[in-house]
């Protein structure tokens, strides 16, 4: 164990954790939300410093991220917990585990120094936290970032967004971009479907914005639960404001784990949330998980093709010093 970073002792003994938005104030002995945090002696450590559970090396645009150094590969580590409970997980068989309830999987010990030299070894252009929830691994992802930074490798959170803006700032330094799942635009759906709040999601993706992180957003759209008009017209309506330049990637749903009743997402409905996305004035809407639907990146003011895809992979970055080749536009994003 190591002793976890952002918490305070209380008055009545309890440790408040903020971390996370859940902000546990977990008594002796006992664990936070996520499982793998747990108040010993009246300090608080983390049980998942060094515990990698999958490693693998993926395509950037599998994260998905189409605007951070296209067609490079990233290094993508997990280690199992998260501080969310989904119903319809994708990755539960790990993010669902726990140390407090005894269901840990099998566990490797990994030093940082480890993560950094497999993915120079590689010949990745970035580390990315992934597969799980990042938050909950937090000390080991930002002493991994801090010595991949000296190695000029990215890192990259793929995340559920619940973490405090407090954690936000402190990973800052080394955390070059985020994918965001936001889930939903309605607050029932987070306390229901995932035992959170939509708020500090959209929270966490305003301070990313500020803080001058790269930021991309994936929706999930599951049938009969966040796939109405008026809904996802409200999510593109909020990155717009946010900032039109934020991708957006909407996602084909499949049953899995405790929600199965719900069939996969009719294309048309995919179709009808990246035309709603344009309208509110997103520059780049992409349409995930599903064959046959145009990957590429265009230009926001000619219309030209900048980047061409097929499901994961780049087949032709047209960009010129990340602008458009015909009319020089600008196009968002962390090109190098």
């Amino acid at each position: 164990m190591k002793e976890a970073m952002l918490y305070e002792h209380e008055a009545d003994g309890k440790i408040h954790c903020f971390l996370c938005n859940h902000h546990c104030r977990i008594k002796e002995d006992k664990f936070g939300f996520c499982g793998v945090r747990q108040n010993v002696g009246g300090v608080l450590y983390t049980h998942s410093y060094g515990q990698l559970i999958t490693a693998h090396k993926d395509p950037i645009e599998k994260k998905p991220l189409y605007h951070f150094h296209p067609g490079t590969k990233s290094f993508s580590v997990a280690t199992m917990g998260c501080n969310f409970h989904c119903d319809f997980c994708q990755n539960w068989q790990i993010s669902q585990a726990s140390h407090r309830d005894g269901t840990a999987g099998s566990m490797r010990d990994t030093p940082p120094d480890r993560i950094v030299q497999s993915a120079l070894d590689q010949d990745c252009a970035s580390i990315s936290y992934t597969y799980t929830e990042p938050t909950i691994f937090f000390e080991y992802a930002f002493d991994t970032a801090g010595i991949a930074r000296q190695y000029d490798l990215g890192n990259v959170f793929v995340t559920n967004g619940f973490m405090t803006v407090a954690a936000l700032e402190t990973i800052q330094p080394y955390l070059d971009a985020c994918n965001v799942d936001l889930k939903s635009f309605r607050n029932d759906f987070y306390r229901e479907r995932c035992k959170g709040r939509l708020e500090p999601v959209l929270e966490s993706i305003r301070a990313m914005r500020d803080l001058g992180i790269w930021v991309e957003v994936t929706t999930l759209v599951v049938p009969g639960q966040n796939d109405s008009a008026e809904e996802l017209s409200d999510i593109a309506v909020f990155l717009a404001q946010t900032d039109p330049d934020i991708p957006w990637h909407i996602s084909r749903f499949h049953p899995d784990y405790q929600f199965t009743a719900a069939a996969p997402t009719p294309l048309s409905t995919l179709e009808t949330a990246r035309e709603l996305g344009r309208e509110a004035g997103l520059r780049y809407v992409y349409v995930g998980n599903v064959s046959g639907v145009s990957l590429d990146t265009f230009c926001p003011e000619c219309g030209e093709v900048v980047v061409k895809r097929s499901p994961f992979e780049v087949t032709e970055n047209r960009l010129r010093d990340g602008t458009c080749p015909s009319c020089g536009t600008p196009i968002a994003g962390r090109f190098g």
